[in-house]
């Protein structure tokens, strides 16, 4: 199969075959399991959630493709186009997600948005670095209520100081996500608003891998 560029940028939510949301896949990962028939397509359509293995999800394909096509991201082969599916259903694993979600570099700069808490700028992850609210050696800890995205200009600016001592102040407080701020980025996204019903009430690590 073939792509555009946009379509292999997309993400497929995977839900547990007791439909609770468990982590975000890739397209190509999405559509392995599709093909060994260890999953099924959730669609949405007009209010409605349907289940389609992967056969039936080809010739639903084919009557998007003529009705809507504007509507779905696409993969091409020679004779067929595929649409892609926004979630997917295991068949076989029932395991319940984990309820935390982790403090790592990736999570909170989703969290910030990529943007330095002091300043505002909106910059490339090689532009930010972590920030400790209050200090290490001030008692300040590795937390999600005391780390925040930060230029590197007012990082050094901030240097060992609290912000109240620097003079600066913070745009928002840090506060720990309910959960994982990747899928909060990927919700701002009409595309995955299917995404919702599943993942409102949920406390759980939905990880991009």
């Amino acid at each position: 199969m073939t792509a555009v560029p946009s379509a292999l940028q997309c993400h497929v939510l995977v839900l547990n075959k007791h439909y609770m949301a468990i982590r975000v896949c890739d397209v190509r990962r999405a559509f392995s399991l599709l093909c060994r028939e260890l999953a099924e397509v959730i669609d949405h359509d007009d209010g409605q959630f349907s289940n389609y293995d992967f056969s039936s999800w080809l010739e639903v394909s084919e009557f998007k493709k003529k009705f809507e096509p504007e509507e779905h991201d696409w993969l091409h082969t020679v004779k067929i186009s595929v649409a892609v599916p926004r979630i997917i259903r295991l068949l076989f694993y029932d395991r319940l997600p984990h309820r935390d979600v982790t403090l790592n570099r990736r999570n909170i700069f989703a969290r910030d948005h990529n943007s330095c808490q002091y300043c505002g700028r909106h910059l490339p992850t090689s532009d930010l670095s972590l920030d400790h609210v209050i200090p290490r050696n001030m008692g300040g800890t590795a937390s999600w209520e005391n780390l925040v995205c930060a230029c590197l200009k007012c990082n050094v600016k901030k240097g060992g100081r609290t912000p109240i001592q620097a003079h600066m102040r913070l745009i928002t407080p840090p506060v720990k996500p309910k959960r994982s701020p990747v899928i909060n980025i990927n919700l701002g996204d009409g595309r995955y608003s299917s995404w919702k019903q599943f993942l409102d009430y949920a406390y759980w690590s939905v990880e991009l891998k």
